[in-house]
């Protein structure tokens, strides 16, 4: 290589790499060699170690600490331009700075999988495009009756008039697309709309009929719009017309009051200033439902973006919004790094769910990062929940966020009738009470559909000895072995354990071996005995476990096809069954008893947000908890008045007892297969942290874990609280440094996770 003249010195390049060291790695790029501008926000492949790495260029300079000669030089550009902006560079180094994690892992998460193995940065792939035709738009139902999946596709594309259809929207309808387009085309419904449109760098989509307007820019809806009613107006004035400006509002909704509604009132004024939406859903299975209404409303190209896509269809989605072609992005908190050529409002859908908060890795909350990041781009964040977090309304509380409030049923539905159902020495039949069934063989007489809640998968959690006491446990966790009945076996809901079903006690070998406790498949059992003639449609992570099961399975239920519900956690929120009439929780109490100081108000929220599935329509609902703790002072606190009253009272009980939102915590975890291991190497962070001398910080422990046994691995825990959340954050920068000049044995795994909303 020439030597380079000195008035041409070489770039530094500043990158970050996904790798456990939190720091910036720097190499060299000849200006000779470049043969394009290179900056912030793009990718290079450069060497690592003894192999290569894809790194995100983070900083420019012409300086270095490291001996120029001993820089490595770069392989390649993989961008002509940056794929992340400016303001998405500040948000990663807040975040990486905030939760104390490495910015090359955290910068590593904002991409999706196929951009991180240094795939395209653009949409190459040649699409063809396709519009419903005159013919098309006038078909009937009745015309396609003997194909129903034309039938829907055609709908999708009668939905989306006037706007055309990529490919990739088709793949994200159905990825067996091909074969009923090809159905609809051959009966000249459907009509391919351009030859052949190549998507390139920074260019919006234009259907081929367009009249100069962009396909995402001023698009009508193309639904009639429901009135609001005054609160639900007041809530999309409020947010509307402070558009272009930082704020957090606070939508506070009982269930079915029309949260939704006021989502897209104000989506539509974003999307008709040119600008582009993100919402958040906490989980995949909210997503359907969210997504029909959104397209039946919006004409506007909208992408969706979670674990449940392949990657190809995350790496468009995620493209798709950078370059400004699609309007709206719906996904779950992995969505939140989306770039956003146009951003205009950000959305998170129930909002107090614990599922925005990331357990693994780097430990962000979606919903504080997602905050922040609309305090960066200057564009309004609105939080939207039936039970918000006591951080939520802490914050509202200290006028940091607008707090709105929508406290009637949304048309003509009223709010359901809550009752709790004693069972103190009455029988029950795997956990039916006799007044539960009566409850329900009523309501399925006028053929009117019951949900009953239990948050417990598989037959039963303990699987037990009549004769000696013996119970199954995992040999690899603190925990019982969990009875799967309909696969005859034992497993672990913890580190994933299973064996076969035991017939026989191995510790007595004569006593009777008998289920103890409750679950879903045990309470399915029960009711298919009572209600032999009664579809049942039971909903879990083991039923909804195949792509497109629980779709099929929502929709059994909303076309009437379904007499009783019977599931877990992901009944509790975002349907709407308009049949449901009568909700029942089965098991109330075991969420009533908990080491969790947080246990209380999930339980709240749970009941409120279960309860909220009753009457949704016109049919007045009821709702039974079944209940041996009756005069239980917090289930009647929020049966008699309300989630608010009863988060007034929660507050208080923190407040007093110096426990978030009052005060700011940071959990060290370690583990290793050596008990002392762990304990050791947390009692000397608890010592380094104690020479701060710093009376504002608490440090508690090291102590074991709840669970001290996990996949054999011995856990345990040191926490840090503090009443000034800058003084903790000082205080765990200058921990990590002194933890990094501890000599940690490599046989020990730590963690840091800030903000916790989980002591496991």
């Amino acid at each position: 290589m020439a030597k380079l003249p000195q008035s041409e010195p070489p770039f530094i390049l500043k990158v970050a790499i996904a790798v456990p060291l939190n720091r910036l790695f720097d190499y060299v790029a000849h200006v000779d060699t470049i043969q394009t501008k290179i900056e912030p926000g793009s990718r290079v492949e450069v060497p690592f170690g003894n192999g290569k790495k894809i790194g995100y260029v983070v900083e420019i300079c012409h300086e270095s600490d490291i001996s120029f000669d001993k820089l490595k030089p770069i392989e390649r550009i993989l961008d002509e331009h940056p794929l992340l902006s400016s303001d998405d560079l500040k948000l990663i180094h807040w975040a990486s700075d905030y939760y104390h994690h490495p910015i090359g892992e955290v910068l590593s998460t904002a991409f999706p999988a196929a951009l991180r193995k240094g795939q395209s940065g653009d949409l190459q792939h040649s699409q063809l495009f396709y519009e419903v035709t005159e013919s098309g738009l006038i078909a009937q139902p009745v015309d396609l009756k003997r194909t129903p999946k034309q039938l829907q596709l055609l709908t999708y594309f009668q939905q989306n008039h006037p706007a055309v259809l990529t490919e990739t929207d088709l793949a994200d309808w159905d990825k067996n697309w091909r074969k009923t387009l090809k159905g609809l085309m051959e009966k000249a419904l459907v009509k391919q709309a351009v030859e052949l449109v190549k998507i390139a760098e920074q260019r919006t989509i234009k259907p081929s009929h367009s009249t100069g307007k962009e396909k995402n820019i001023n698009n009508p809806c193309r639904v009639k719009v429901p009135q609001p009613n005054p609160e639900q107006q007041t809530a999309i004035d409020c947010v509307s017309k402070n558009l272009g400006k930082f704020a957090v509002y606070l939508l506070e909704g009982i269930t079915g009051s029309g949260k939704t509604e006021v989502y897209m009132q104000i989506i539509q004024s974003v999307l008709d200033c040119g600008q582009q939406v993100l919402v958040l859903v906490p989980e995949i299975n909210l997503t359907p439902q969210l997504e029909a209404r959104f397209r039946q409303r919006f004409s506007v190209a909208m992408a969706l973006f979670h674990s449940n896509l392949t990657d190809k269809q995350r790496h468009d989605a995620w493209l798709r919004m950078q370059k400004g072609i699609s309007s709206i992005l719906l996904g779950t908190r992995s969505a939140l790094f989306t770039p956003l050529k146009n951003p205009g409002l950000i959305i998170l859908d129930e909002e107090h769910d614990s599922s925005f908060k990331q357990q693994e890795g780097f430990r962000f909350s979606a919903r504080d990062v997602a905050i922040m990041r609309g305090k960066l781009l200057n564009i309004p964040v609105l939080l939207g929940s039936a039970t918000p977090s006591l951080e939520s309304l802490h914050n509202a509380n200290q006028q940091r966020y607008r707090h709105l409030y929508l406290t009637e049923r949304a048309g003509n539905a009223a709010e359901p009738n809550i009752s709790l159902l004693d069972i103190r020495n009455k029988k029950l039949n795997n956990g039916l009470s006799d007044v539960l069934i009566d409850e329900i063989r009523k309501v399925l007489s006028r053929k009117e559909q019951v949900l009953l809640f239990l948050n417990r998968r598989g037959f039963a959690p303990t699987l037990i000895c009549h004769g000696c006491g013996w119970v199954a446990r995992c040999k690899h966790c603190d925990a019982n072995l969990v009875i799967h009945n309909h696969e005859k076996r034992l497993r672990c809901h913890h580190c994933g354990r299973e064996q076969h079903l035991l017939v026989s006690c191995p510790a007595c070998k004569t006593g009777e071996l008998m289920p103890l406790g409750l679950g879903t498949e045990r309470v399915e059992a029960a009711l298919q005995s009572i209600f032999p003639d009664k579809v049942l449609v039971r909903l879990d992570r083991d039923t909804t476990q195949r792509k497109g099961s629980l779709e099929r399975y929502l929709s059994q239920i909303n076309e009437g096809q379904a007499d009783i519900i019977l599931g877990t956690q992901m009944l509790a929120k975002g349907h709407h069954f308009s049949d449901v009439t009568l909700v029942a929780i089965v098991d109330v109490d075991s969420g009533l008893f908990s080491i969790d100081y947080r246990a209380t108000e999930r339980l709240a929220q749970l009941v409120v947000q279960v309860s909220g599935r009753a009457g949704r329509a016109e049919k007045k609902g009821n709702v039974i908890l079944q209940t041996r703790h009756p005069n239980n002072p917090m289930l009647n606190k929020l049966i008699r008045e309300g989630y608010g009253q009863y988060a007034k009272v929660a507050l208080e009980e923190r407040k007093q007892a110096s426990l978030p939102p009052f005060t700011y915590q940071a959990l060290l975890r370690a583990h290793a297969n050596d008990r002392e291991l762990p304990f050791v190497f947390l009692k000397t962070v608890a010592a380094i942290a104690k020479t701060y001398q710093n009376n504002s910080i608490q440090i508690l422990g090291p102590v074991p874990a709840p669970m001290e046994k996990r996949a054999n691995l011995h856990r345990y825990q040191l926490l840090l609280q503090a009443t000034n959340r800058n003084i903790l954050q000082q205080c765990l920068t200058r921990l990590l440094n002194d933890i990094e000049n501890l000599k940690v044995p490599q046989k020990i795994r730590w963690s840091l996770d800030v903000d916790p909303l989980d002591l496991f």
